[in-house]
């Protein structure tokens, strides 16, 4: 790829972050931005379209969430690399994202050298997360499955607080309500609960959770 140049879609809600980026990533040698999208639908057209060598995405997109972008862009064409960018630093994020099939996870903090850096490892194939989230990755697996004996462990304890209100009938207006959550919140936890547990729907992850024992009243 040394001749080429690297393909790249940027994907953020923000439009300052995501000019910002673009502007960036634009004034390094062998970058070329072929695109731009701020939702998840507009993400995948473009990125299907496109077909740039990464596609650097932000997880929180409004309503939508980059992790189903990921999924979703991954799902049409294998091949594109996905760097998260986002300012999403917890371990469900991290790990929801490397599920969902991105190569690399930075921080928005991190350095324009770190972000370039990034970009050509997984434009390459490479593995890379930014160095704060490497600790966090690290530090998780030293931990241990701490919670393999609850149900569905792969989830947290807020994500099965949401699905077995889920799986008791409520929406998510109500479960919004019960937790004292916003809707967009419950929202991105459930889009993140979709992709652990590798369902395509509100149904099937409903199964999911009563086959696992939950949503059950009183």
């Amino acid at each position: 790829m040394s001749d080429v140049p690297i393909r790249l879609v940027v994907v953020d809600d923000h439009p300052v972050f995501r000019l910002g980026m673009t502007a960036l990533l634009s004034s390094i040698d062998g970058f070329e931005v072929v695109g731009e999208a701020a939702n998840v639908d507009d993400a995948v057209e473009c990125a299907v379209r496109e077909h740039p060598h990464v596609v650097v995405m932000d997880l929180h997109l409004g309503s939508g969430s980059g992790i189903d972008a990921t999924r979703r862009i991954l799902e049409e064409s294998p091949g594109i690399g996905v760097l998260a960018v986002t300012m999403m630093d917890d371990d469900d994020s991290v790990f929801a994202a490397m599920r969902a099939g991105a190569r690399g996870y930075l921080l928005k903090g991190a350095a324009p050298a770190d972000i370039e850096r990034a970009v050509r490892a997984v434009a390459h194939g490479e593995v890379i997360l930014g160095t704060q989230v490497a600790a966090q990755a690290i530090g998780f697996l030293a931990a241990g499955p701490s919670s393999s004996g609850l149900a569905l462990p792969e989830l947290t304890v807020r994500e099965r607080e949401i699905l077995d209100l889920v799986a008791r009938g409520l929406d998510n207006t109500s479960v919004s309500r019960r937790l004292a959550l916003s809707p967009k919140t419950v929202r991105n936890h459930l889009s993140n609960i979709f992709t652990k547990l590798q369902v395509a729907d509100r149904s099937q992850a409903i199964v999911r959770a009563r086959d696992a024992g939950l949503g059950q009243s009183g």
